[in-house]
């Protein structure tokens, strides 16, 4: 039985951070595992031009815990007015990895998001010619669609699209929450990667839903039917170089988390490694941890795996705190239900 084990440090390929006091306060629990990750630009305001991400950087770097060597991967957010030309400059010095598409209301703070795709069609354009992701938020908003349904229905209507108008641009399919969408990533090339998040690989509606609401398992996309868990770990678990970590860890105060209408997202980044050595173990599959948390995103994006090494260890049950503190108030950890027999060795 395998009770130790060594990986590259990590990336997380999708990331909230907010911003002030709360980045502040969430910002080491990532720090503390993780050697890069892909910033969502969802503030309010939303981190729309180069000169907006390079502010946000800045702020993240000097939030930075003392001898920390955490990189941010900075984003842009993507609207109806996105300048091309600052997209490919941003791209060209270096200071953004990706772009973010959020379609208008599908999630937190997007409000600003687009409604009409064909309006960004230059946008998609410069970004296939310089080979700068497109990361997505897959899930339409129309209020006659199912909210179950959201991801399916923007497959076929929006993304599978703008893929064959738009030779050669690389997609990140994001928190992928269905069968349909890891069959879709498996079979989309080169060119197509999705990541997937702790609590999507642990989770289904029924624990959200049966024997009572629990808001801090509710997320967007939401949990999906207990048909599709499998099928995401199976991925996950693949060894395929399309499927890698993004965590979407998303921290909100507690009391907005415990709202008549609660926010969306969980706060994963304390207890990520844990949770995902655990789902691999079950699928026997440690010996493919490694290339879903520290490989495969690199690879996609181009970077160097980290030369840094940590080590996993298996013991009795961790500690997971309830809260952590933050300037912004306390923010609930996740916690899948279970005992977590792994962690990372000091």
């Amino acid at each position: 039985m395998t009770t130790r084990l060594t990986i590259a440090r990590p990336d997380d390929w999708h990331l909230h951070l907010r911003d002030g006091a709360m980045m502040e306060g969430v910002l080491p629990h990532t720090t503390a595992h993780f050697a890069r990750a892909i910033i969502m630009p969802n503030l309010v305001p939303p981190v729309v031009t180069g000169d907006d991400a390079a502010a946000y950087r800045d702020r993240i770097l000097a939030a930075l815990p003392e001898g920390s060597d955490f990189r941010p991967l900075m984003t842009l957010y993507l609207t109806e007015t996105t300048d091309p030309a600052d997209v490919r400059k941003a791209a060209a010095d270096g200071l953004i990895s990706a772009v973010k598409l959020y379609p208008a209301g599908a999630t937190t703070n997007s409000a600003s998001g687009v409604r009409d795709f064909d309006r960004v069609r230059a946008v998609f354009e410069a970004m296939a010619e310089i080979g700068l992701p497109l990361c997505v938020h897959g899930e339409v908003t129309r209020p006659e669609i199912d909210i179950f349904d959201r991801e399916a229905v923007f497959i076929d209507e929006v993304l599978d699209p703008i893929r064959r108008a738009t030779p050669g641009l690389r997609v990140v399919m994001e928190h992928i929450t269905t069968a349909e969408a890891a069959a879709y990533a498996a079979a989309g090339g080169d060119d197509l990667a999705a990541t997937i998040t702790v609590q999507h690989l642990m989770l289904d509606r029924n624990d959200m839903l049966v024997g009572g609401m629990r808001p801090h398992y509710y997320c967007l996309p939401i949990l999906k039917r207990g048909t599709h868990r499998p099928k995401l770990v199976e991925a996950a678990t693949s060894g395929s170089p399309q499927f890698f970590l993004g965590t979407d860890s998303a921290p909100h105060p507690q009391h907005r988390k415990e709202a008549e209408c609660c926010a969306a997202g969980c706060f994963t980044a304390p207890v990520a490694l844990s949770c995902l050595a655990a789902v691999f173990e079950e699928a026997g599959a440690l010996d493919r941890l490694e290339g879903f948390t520290s490989q495969h995103g690199p690879e996609f994006y181009g970077l160097p795996v980290n030369p840094e090494k940590i080590t996993l260890e298996k013991g009795d049950p961790i500690d997971i705190p309830a809260t952590v503190e933050t300037g912004a108030g306390p923010v609930a950890v996740f916690n899948p239900g279970r005992p977590l027999h792994w962690r990372v060795a000091p």
